[in-house]
């Protein structure tokens, strides 16, 4: 199969992505991904990010597409991908269809993952991280460590991470919906929009996904 998974910030998108691409045995794609690779690789798409990045900009929409496209071509996708944060804006999905279309394939779904924006910014505000090892995380409400601002695994300093605090995330949400937002619309236009809710246990989510993936699939 092949997916775009789109969602707001605090959605569970890395996780769900993560979950899904493994289930349907497909590799996981995230920007971001994309961008370690080349970097450390030291790729002239990598050369050619790490010189915007370095001055401060943003990587232009061309460098990202080209960067997806050589994933894309890899043997390991020939069966399928999930695409995450890419594409980011209208004009990524425009090109992103163009490239399908030379390759003779199209997306099978886009799954649209939906949280109320207050449940967002809550999971987010609310994550502290350990100074010791960044995947020692908890949460004020939902993980609350046994003794405040101490991490339960090495006993390190929990903190807030800067992005994390609620006025980042709420401006990260308002470029979310101004910059990604609609390229639900556009490809709702295509009937390949699925809306998963995202409240719940983790595996609930995922269990969603997948059941409304097999219903997509069986209406084709």
């Amino acid at each position: 199969m092949r997916i775009v998974l789109v969602g707001p910030p605090g959605a569970g998108k890395g996780t769900q992505a993560t979950r899904l691409a493994e289930k349907l045995r497909v590799p996981h794609i995230s920007t971001g991904d994309l961008f370690r690779a080349n970097i450390s690789q030291q790729t002239e798409l990598g050369k050619l990010a790490k010189s915007y990045m370095d001055a401060g900009n943003l990587v232009p929409d061309e460098v990202t597409i080209a960067m997806a496209k050589d994933r894309m071509e890899q043997p390991d996708a020939e069966r399928g991908f999930l695409l995450d944060g890419f594409p980011r804006n209208v004009s990524q999905a425009e090109a992103l269809d163009e490239l399908l279309t030379l390759e003779g394939i199209k997306l099978d779904a886009v799954l649209d993952l939906e949280a109320p924006e207050e449940e967002v910014v809550k999971r987010i505000a609310g994550r502290r991280i350990c100074r010791n090892d960044s995947s020692h995380v908890f949460h004020v409400t939902y993980k609350k460590a046994a003794e405040e601002g101490v991490c339960d695994v090495c006993g390190g300093e929990l903190y807030q991470r800067d992005d994390d605090s609620e006025e980042t995330v709420r401006t990260r949400l308002e470029v979310y919906h101004t910059q990604t937002e609609p390229i639900i619309d556009y490809y709702k236009a295509q009937g390949l929009v699925v809306t998963i809710e995202a409240m719940g246990p983790v595996e609930e989510v995922t269990a969603r996904a997948l059941a409304a993936l097999k219903r997509e699939g069986d209406d084709q």
